[in-house]
This record gives C-alpha cells, sequence and structure tokens, in this order.
C-alpha cells in the first residue's frame, strides 16, 4: 500500500507519491491539455491513495488550479491541497522572471499581493481553505520584501484559517533561517532526480536537520527516467524539454543505456522504470514525497504504484552507482 509520511512538524500526513499538476496547465511550454482528460486523471490519482496534490497560479495563468479545482468537488477533504504564491503577472510589482505570450511574470512576495493571491487561488480551487500554501520563488531586488514581512503575511493567514501549513520552494537554508526566525515553516520544494542530486550538498541534510518536509519536483526528469521517451522523441520548439540538458542527443543515449540495464530490477520488483526511479528517490533520507506529473489516467495510476515498494539498501546503492557514472556531479 502507499506509504504516508508526516509533512515536517505539522499534524499533515501526505502520500509519499504527490501528484504535480504543472503540465494540467498546459500552455506554449506543454502544448495543449484535455482538461477532461487531466481530471479524470486527478481523480483517479486519489483513487490510488494519492493525497497530496500540488500545484501553482502560474502554471497556465490560473488554468491547472481551475481544473484541480474542478476534479476535486465532493473529494475535498481526501487531499491535501498545496499550491504557491510568489509569482505575479496582474501589476508592475515584483521583480522580472520571465514572459510568456502577453503575460509578464515578475516576483512578488509583498504582503499586499498575497493577500490577492490567496483570494484568486481559494476561488479557482473552489475551496476555503489551502493546506499547504508555498513560496514558488524568492524575492529579489529590487522587490526583495523582506522575509519577515513575508511571513508576518502568511502567518497572519494562517492564523485567519485561509490556509493550514506555510511551505517554500527553491529556498536556500539560509533563506529558510530567515522564515524559520519569524515563524513556522513544514516544506522545502526543490528540485532532485537521480540525475540532479545537488540538494544533497547542503539542502536536504538542513531539512533533515530542522524536521522541514522536501517535497521533490522533477523526479523523472520530464519523462526522461520514465524510458518512454526514446532517442528519436522529439518536441516542439517552445517545449520546456529542449531547454534541459539531459535531453541533448549525447547525453540522453547515455540515460537510455543506464535505464536498459535495470531489466533485472524491474523484474525484481514487478515494475516499470518510472516506479523503480521514484521508489529510489523516496528511499533517500530526509525526501519526503516525489511529485509526479500526470495528464492521464494511466501514467497517474502508475505513478501513485510506486509508492508502495520499498527497495532493498544493495539495491538503491546499484542505482546510485550507476546515475552517478554518467551524472557525477550537479547538472543545472
Amino acid at each position: 500500500d502507499m506509504q504516508y509520511r508526516k509533512l515536517g512538524v505539522s499534524d499533515l500526513k501526505v502520500s509519499a507519491v504527490g501528484l504535480g499538476t504543472w503540465a494540467v496547465g498546459g500552455g506554449p511550454w506543454w502544448g495543449d491539455s484535455d482538461d477532461q482528460e487531466s481530471i479524470r486523471a486527478i481523480q483517479a490519482a486519489i483513487e490510488a491513495g494519492i493525497t497530496l496534490i500540488d500545484t501553482a497560479p502560474v502554471y497556465g495563468f490560473g488554468h491547472s488550479e481551475e481544473i484541480v479545482g474542478r476534479a476535486i468537488q465532493g473529494r475535498r477533504d481526501k487531499v491535501v491541497l498545496a499550491t504557491k504564491c510568489g509569482l505575479w503577472w496582474d501589476d508592475a510589482t515584483g521583480a522580472f522572471h520571465f514572459r510568456q505570450g502577453d503575460y509578464t511574470v515578475r516576483r512578488s512576495l509583498d504582503p499586499r499581493t498575497l493577500r490577492i493571491e490567496i483570494e484568486n487561488s481559494l476561488r479557482r480551487l473552489g475551496t476555503d481553505r489551502i493546506d499547504l500554501w508555498q513560496t514558488h520563488a524568492q524575492a529579489l531586488e529590487p522587490f526583495k520584501t523582506p522575509i519577515s514581512d513575508t511571513m508576518a503575511c502568511l502567518m497572519d493567514l494562517r492564523q485567519e484559517g485561509k490556509i493550514r501549513e506555510i511551505g517554500v520552494s527553491n529556498c536556500t537554508p539560509a533563506q529558510m533561517d530567515e522564515y524559520r526566525a519569524s515563524g513556522v515553516i513544514v516544506s522545502n520544494q526543490p528540485r532532485y532526480s537521480l540525475l540532479d542530486r545537488t540538494i544533497e550538498s547542503d539542502l536536504l541534510p538542513y531539512c533533515r536537520e530542522h524536521n522541514i518536509a522536501v517535497l521533490a519536483y522533477s523526479p523523472l526528469e520530464q519523462g526522461l527516467l520514465t524510458g518512454k521517451i526514446g532517442m528519436d522523441t522529439a518536441f516542439t520548439a517552445e517545449a520546456f524539454r529542449n531547454k534541459l540538458p539531459w535531453f541533448a542527443p549525447e547525453k540522453r543515449q547515455k540515460v537510455l543505456d543506464m535505464l536498459a540495464g535495470w531489466r533485472a530490477l524491474t523484474q525484481k520488483y514487478n515494475c516499470s522504470l518510472s516506479q523503480l526511479v521514484i521508489a529510489w528517490t523516496l528511499a533517500q533520507p530526509g525526501l519526503t514525497v516525489a511529485l509526479c506529473g500526470a495528464r492521464k489516467v494511466a501514467n497517474a495510476i502508475e505513478n501513485a504504484g510506486a509508492g508502495s515498494i520499498v527497495l532493498a539498501p544493495e539495491d538503491v546503492a546499484l542505482i546510485r552507482r550507476d546515475a552517478e557514472a554518467i551524472a557525477p556531479l550537479s547538472v543545472s
């Protein structure tokens, strides 16, 4: 059965496999989504034991949140709903982050914009509370709101019952020290995978020491570690995957060769490559949740199945050795 784990110092328990809904938002990076299929995938994930659903306003500029909201109608109490704040596109407040289509996205953790964001997210998600509200990207000059000001606002919203717990994302230990000086954070959401283990140097040990849950995004490297993307798979010019170094042909071949070498392991655990990689991720000390994206029912169910697989220590070590051979250090 699915493993459930405590979210840091909070009372919240979450499934070890969480559902990521970045691609559900569609847009040029991901291509159009079939919204009805996305809703079915979210509902299938819940039925398969996934309780943590992670979204963000910027995913499709509200679209992902709206689809999640539709999917959880009548199921709200079965899920731990996580969304984010701090990427803002309504006015010129904040430091420039990126431009997409007609939208200019800025980083703002100013209390004024946070209070607007929480109401927008509650409305789109069709709920009266967010279980985990995470700062999506940290503030930058020339709009660097002091973390103590941001945190005071977040703690107020928690007191008001609009959010249950506060988390951060893409946040350094030094920044987490500032957050912790002004309130309680229960989680951090960094990028982490077999191929990108950067956080093992400082972030993961810090979070273990301070009992902060780690929710890993991109553990399957946007699908590359599923084994379903071959050498001949091509993406549209704007696709996000084209920006990732591991998708370049010479690197992609190394990954596919590594995956091919794990056939005996997938037979031993009677699982798919995706499930093997997710289970490896969940075996890392201090790693609480693997956030796996899915827009199709079959993928949602497959990902959920990884949450019940416990790998033997020697197999965890073998997979790491193979990964270190092709990815000795982090890949930015």
